[in-house]
């Protein structure tokens, strides 16, 4: 009995002693210490890909200029020619739905004049355009498509402009090579910091960059076009990788 309640009073005194130091310990002064986590040691890098690819399309404009006294005549014309200009590109090969009516322009000149001694201007002669655009996917054909539109009718051509069609599977393709190029970077990184290469922690893709550079030969073709070569594109794909450094 007398040891139970020498136990209850030990406890009794120690609740005591804490409720005091409550009041009176200077708590205030008392360092606890900061605790906080050791920052991540990484490094990002930029893993770029390039792939030099043969231009896929070529791309031309072909257009109609006519001038009359009369606006009408002049609108018929150039309906007439750029429909057999169409009609030439569809015989060639060139698909309806690569083929599109730009636009139509009509306006009338104004001729000037001295009358009395006097500058004057009055209404002249209209002057009707029109063209089209076709996209060839044969790049090969180029120099004889643009013998079709000349002997078609058209009265000026602009082309052929070399380009890629579709870069999707040839992007993929590049993505992993971006990131062992990236990976490489990091690499030399944590060798220069005596550390070793961890694990990757986040990839961001970057931009897509397709850049054609075409090639022209003059001179050979007996069809008045010349030789033309399509050149080529250089398709980019670029990454940003971070990785961790142990």
């Amino acid at each position: 009995m007398n040891e139970k309640l020498m136990h209850g009073v030990w406890i009794i005194s120690i609740i005591i002693l804490l409720t005091l130091s409550c009041f009176f310990l200077p708590w205030k002064k008392v360092n606890w210490g900061i605790i906080a986590t050791q920052p991540a040691r990484t490094v990002t890098v930029t893993g770029q890909a390039i792939s030099k690819q043969k231009n896929q399309i070529a791309t031309f404009t072909a257009g109609v200029s006519v001038t009359k006294d009369n606006k009408q005549d002049a609108t018929n014309e150039v309906t007439n020619k750029i429909n057999a200009i169409v009609e030439a590109a569809k015989a060639f090969g060139i698909k309806t739905e690569d083929i599109k009516t730009q636009y139509i322009s009509v306006y009338q000149n104004q001729e000037q004049y001295y009358e009395d001694n006097r500058q004057k201007t009055r209404p002249g002669q209209w002057n009707v355009s029109n063209s089209a655009s076709f996209v060839l996917r044969d790049v090969t054909r180029a120099s004889a498509l643009t013998d079709v539109l000349s002997k078609a009718g058209a009265t000026n051509i602009n082309g052929p402009q070399f380009s890629m069609d579709e870069t999707t599977d040839i992007e993929n393709s590049l993505l992993g090579e971006a990131i062992a190029n990236a990976r490489k970077k990091a690499e030399l990184v944590a060798r220069g910091a005596n550390m070793k290469l961890g694990s990757m922690i986040n990839v961001v893709e970057g931009y897509s960059m397709t850049q054609s550079r075409p090639v022209y030969f003059e001179g050979g073709g007996g069809g008045g076009g010349g030789g033309m070569e399509a050149g080529t594109a250089a398709v980019e794909k670029t990454v940003t990788v971070m990785f961790e450094l142990k």
